[in-house]
């Protein structure tokens, strides 16, 4: 199990304030399938929360304690029905994509001025359209009617 230190634990709460839950915990507990699940979410986000539901509350922290030591997480806050757990993502350089050489426009600027790739044609101008001639809806439609005078004076 990972320790934190206060600061550590005051910023990772912070954070996770405006997560939502990504994991559920029923009333079955900590099944093989809701392990899983924990592990690939701190696998994606490092800090998760995690929901329970119908277990008491000496069960939850219990339960955050299987958890952690389960999956080698630190446990961050628990309020009520919520389990924060924080695990650090690992550094995974060789499995990350390799950039591709050419931008996404298709050629390099080299292929481009070496003439290797045709450019792509330009889009066509647009040319200015004279205003259109007004309709009949138009034409019948009245200006706004004459305002009332306030006649009221207290009456």
């Amino acid at each position: 199990m990972i320790e934190l230190t206060s600061t550590q634990r005051l910023s990772l709460r912070a954070r996770a304030q405006a997560l939502q839950p990504f994991v559920s915990v029923g009333g079955n507990g900590l099944t093989p399938a809701v392990v899983n699940e924990i592990d690939r979410s701190l696998k994606a986000h490092e800090l998760i929360k995690i929901r329970t539901h119908g277990i008491e509350r000496t069960q939850r922290e219990l339960l955050m304690g299987e958890i952690c030591a389960t999956l080698d997480c630190a446990p961050v806050q628990r309020i009520g029905n919520l389990l924060v757990v924080f695990r650090e993502r690992p550094a995974e350089t060789e499995n990350l994509p390799k950039p591709s050489q050419a931008p996404k426009g298709g050629a390099s600027k080299k292929q481009l001025s070496a003439g290797a790739v045709p450019a792509r044609p330009l889009p066509r101008r647009r040319t200015a359209q004279p205003p259109a001639a007004p309709t009949a809806a138009r034409r019948r439609a009245t200006p706004n009617p004459p305002r009332r005078a306030n006649n009221t004076r207290g009456r």
